[in-house]
Formats: structure tokens, C-alpha cells, sequence
């Protein structure tokens, strides 16, 4: 009987089991006992003429079954299949590299190893590296790239920090709730490291800035959560010959490869369009902020990312390209599998609209909000407004100012008890939660009426005496 490695998105389908034993001579055997035995993951795994659809990869052992004998590949009873679906060099002349005395103390335990060394050190101060997406995978690689010396470092990131961020997203803390990722995060940054360049690029990356953004840097590292941004900077980065250093998580698994990677020999490796020439179905594979991730992972796969990056700049060790990396955090499993160019991967011309390709949204419609100001001159005059408290019940009875407590869980099945014809002004303890609330009510329900007060009810007890009074709104 072979192995089936069944990753974290799917697992809901086979019982939570990461590992599936199934009889089969052929992949296509194995599949097709697979969805048998497990019907639900039929749709995830098949396309509607029952071909493996675009978005899913499928690994003999270590080997892509497109580059063996497709679904005919055989199998030994030893063999292992992995399903591996889609889950959102340095530059410059460095002779002419210095550092300051302050410089050489801080990097001398990079200086001093026999494979790095100097000049290592050198094309790191010289090189230019984009970050994209500064959140649960941009933490940890920003900081270990501002620490290891990078000289020039862009952000591009266009959110603002929020507390439900800081399970995770280790480069904020507390006192930057509110303020906008880039701006905290340079400002950490260059407290980490001094003698570094931040730039900053307060946007969305779109069709028609990302090929000015990334024309400005040697190597792009790719920390998104959406599929449209994923597939708008691998494109980039094709076509402005740039490797492009990916990283993915989810729940307890992550992802890691080299994509676009030009070796000494001139031969360019695959990119994320070979692994995965087709996104998944709108809805399918839920991201970060439906299906969860443990906070850990994007420190462990955030770092690896990092890795890659500092290799691909000093060209010191074996580069990720050609292979894929997969970390299962829960049986801290991990394999490496080797993905190849795909000959049947249309060639990267010019960028396109990839909301319309993904069919989805990279970004979330903006939602409307009031300050706390806003919100003690609508009690002061009078309007005629409900206000609803979407925290949990224990923080509640802690502190709230007497408004309807609905929690973020039971929304949906309490909206029939949120007005449709009056201002609704929902909070949270700082605002996070009320507006994914006010998000999943205007999608699910149609909702216009519905306000996120700013700093929910922190702000209110730092700026007001409105706990004091409770009223029922």
C-alpha cells in the first residue's frame, strides 16, 4: 500500500489524519481510492473532467509526477505521495564596500566563519532586498535581515497594526496598535540596526507600481496572504528577472522556495507559475485570517525565508530553487521535493488584472469608521443609533458601556437583532474584531448602516466617562 501525505488545508476532509494509506499501482488509482474513501476531496483535488486541477501539485516521493509518467506514474508499496496545494544575488561593486569600526563589531560573528566571511558581509551591506508584506512572515524575516546586515531593505505594506496582530507579528507591540505596519516597522528596524537603509512604501501593490518597485531591488522576498498579490509578485519578478523568495503558512504547515533563481550557470529555475499555473477556486482555501495559523509557524518559516534570502545575496550554500520545502509543525515532519520548469507554462509577457484571474479580492472593501469623538457627539445629539459590543461575555463584565453584546462568533446568527434602519456603530476592545463583524454582516446580510468605532473601548475609557454612565443603547 503507498502513503498518501495529506496537508493541513485538507486534513478536515480525512478526519484530521496527516498520513492515509491507499491501494493503488497508479497515482491515478491511488487518487481515485483516495476520494473514495475520503468524498469530500474530490472537489479539492479533481477538476470537473476529472483531471488534477491546476492549483494542486501531486510528488511521487520527491519527484513531480509531470515530470515522471503524469496520473500513470507507478507505485511501489513503499512509495510516498504528497499533495501539495497552493495555500495567499546581491549588487553593486563590493570592493568598494566599507564598514565602520562600529560595523565590523556588530557583524564579526558572520565575519569570522570560513564559508561567509568578509565579502559575504560586504554583498549583504550592498545588496537590496523587497519585502512584500510585513506581517506574521514579514516579522521575522525583516528583523534577520536587518540584523545580518542587509543594506537596503524596502516594505511594501499599506495596514495598519491591530491587536489581534500581536499573536504573531512579533516586530509591533502594543504601542503601535493603529499606526501603519511600514511606519512601525521601519522605526523597529533601525532601532535593530543603525546602519541600514529603510524604505517604505505605504501601498498596495498593484498592476501599475510593481514593476517600478521591484525594478529597484536584487531579490524580492514574498511574505502575502492573498493569491492576487502572490501571483501579481511572482510575474514581477519574471519579468524584471528578479528571484523571487517565496514563503506561505497556514494553520500548522508552511511552505519555502526560491523561485526565479539564476544560477552561475545562467540557467533560471522554475517559478511559482510551474508549481501552481492555475489559483484555486475563490473560497476554497481559506487564508490566515479564516482558518487560523499557530503563532509560532511564521516565526519558524518567516526565518527559513530569511535564510534563503541571505543565500541568494552572498551565494554562500545550496539555493532552494528547484526544490520545495514543507514543514508540518504538528508532527515536525519536513520534506523537500523537487519542482522543475513546466514546459507548458505560458511565458511572462506583462502583468495583468489578477483579482479577475483569482477571482477575488486582494484587498478588503474599506468599511466606514468613527472616532470616539464622533461617537460622543452622536449620544450628545441625540441620534437615534444602536450600538453593539462584539467582544466575549468575560470581558464584558469587566467593562463596557451598556451596549448590545453580540460576540464576533454569533454575528451572523444574531443579525437579525442589529437594525437596518438606524447607525449602527459596533466596537471591540480596539477595533479588529468589529470590523471583521461589520465585514461578514455587509457581505452575508447587505448591511449599510454599520460604523467600527476607532479603538473600541480602550479609546472610549481613555477619552470619555462613557463606562462610567452604561447607558442602553
Amino acid at each position: 500500500m503507498a502513503k498518501v501525505i495529506i496537508p493541513t488545508p485538507l486534513r478536515k476532509f480525512t478526519n484530521q489524519e496527516s498520513k492515509v494509506q491507499v491501494e493503488g499501482t497508479t497515482v491515478k488509482e491511488a487518487i481515485h481510492q483516495l476520494i473514495t474513501n475520503f468524498p469530500d476531496l474530490k472537489k479539492n483535488l479533481l477538476d470537473e473532467n476529472g483531471g488534477i486541477r491546476g492549483f494542486v501539485n501531486i510528488f511521487v516521493d520527491e519527484d513531480d509526477i509531470r515530470n515522471l509518467q503524469q496520473e500513470d506514474t507507478p507505485l511501489e508499496a513503499h512509495s510516498t505521495l504528497s499533495i501539495i496545494p497552493a495555500i495567499a544575488g546581491g549588487s553593486g561593486a563590493i570592493d568598494e564596500i566599507e564598514f565602520s569600526k562600529e560595523e565590523l563589531a556588530r557583524y564579526n560573528r558572520h565575519i569570522i566563519i570560513p564559508d561567509f566571511g568578509l565579502d559575504a558581509q560586504k554583498k549583504l551591506k550592498a545588496a537590496k532586498v523587497l519585502v512584500v508584506g510585513s506581517g506574521g512572515l514579514g516579522s521575522p524575516l525583516l528583523l534577520y535581515l536587518a540584523a545580518a546586515g542587509v543594506g537596503t531593505i524596502g516594505i511594501v505594506d499599506f495596514d495598519v497594526v491591530d491587536d489581534s496582530n500581536l499573536q504573531r507579528q512579533v516586530l509591533y507591540g502594543v504601542e503601535n496598535v493603529g499606526t501603519p505596519k511600514v511606519e512601525a516597522a521601519k522605526k523597529r528596524l533601525q532601532q535593530l540596526n543603525p546602519h541600514i537603509t529603510i524604505v517604505t512604501y505605504n501601498t498596495q501593490l498593484t498592476s501599475k507600481n510593481a514593476l517600478e518597485i521591484v525594478r529597484e531591488y536584487d531579490v524580492v522576498a514574498d511574505g502575502t496572504d492573498n493569491f492576487p498579490t502572490r501571483y501579481l509578485v511572482n510575474d514581477a519578478s519574471v519579468i524584471t528577472g528578479k528571484p523571487n523568495v517565496y514563503a506561505s503558512i497556514f494553520q500548522f504547515e508552511g511552505q519555502v522556495a526560491v523561485f526565479n533563481y539564476t544560477d552561475k550557470n545562467g540557467v533560471t529555475g522554475p517559478n511559482y507559475r510551474d508549481l501552481y499555473p492555475a489559483p484555486p477556486d475563490p473560497g476554497l482555501i481559506p487564508n490566515c485570517a479564516e482558518g487560523g495559523v499557530l503563532g509560532v509557524l511564521p516565526g519558524i518559516i518567516g526565518t527559513l525565508q530569511a535564510n534563503e534570502v541571505i543565500k541568494v545575496i552572498t551565494g554562500v550554500g545550496e539555493i532552494l530553487s528547484g526544490r520545495f520545502f514543507v514543514f508540518d509543525a504538528l508532527t515536525f515532519e519536513t520534506r523537500t521535493l523537487k519542482i522543475t520548469k513546466n514546459k507548458n507554462t505560458p511565458e511572462i509577457k506583462e502583468l495583468i488584472d489578477y483579482e479577475q484571474f483569482c477571482g477575488i479580492k486582494a484587498v478588503e472593501k474599506a468599511i466606514k469608521e468613527i472616532t470616539v469623538q464622533e461617537f460622543e457627539s452622536w449620544l450628545a445629539g441625540d441620534e437615534d443609533i444602536q450600538v453593539i459590543d462584539v467582544r466575549e461575555p468575560d470581558e464584558y463584565e469587566q467593562v463596557n458601556i451598556g451596549a448590545l453584546l453580540i460576540p464576533l462568533a454569533t454575528v451572523k446568527e444574531r443579525a437579525d437583532e442589529i437594525s437596518k434602519d438606524k447607525k449602527v456603530v459596533i466596537h471591540c476592545k480596539l477595533g479588529g474584531r468589529s470590523a471583521k463583524a461589520i465585514r461578514e454582516l455587509e457581505e452575508a446580510f447587505g448591511f449599510e448602516n454599520l460604523y467600527n468605532l476607532k479603538g473600541g473601548i480602550t479609546a472610549i475609557e481613555q477619552e470619555t466617562d462613557l463606562t462610567k454612565k452604561s447607558a442602553q443603547y
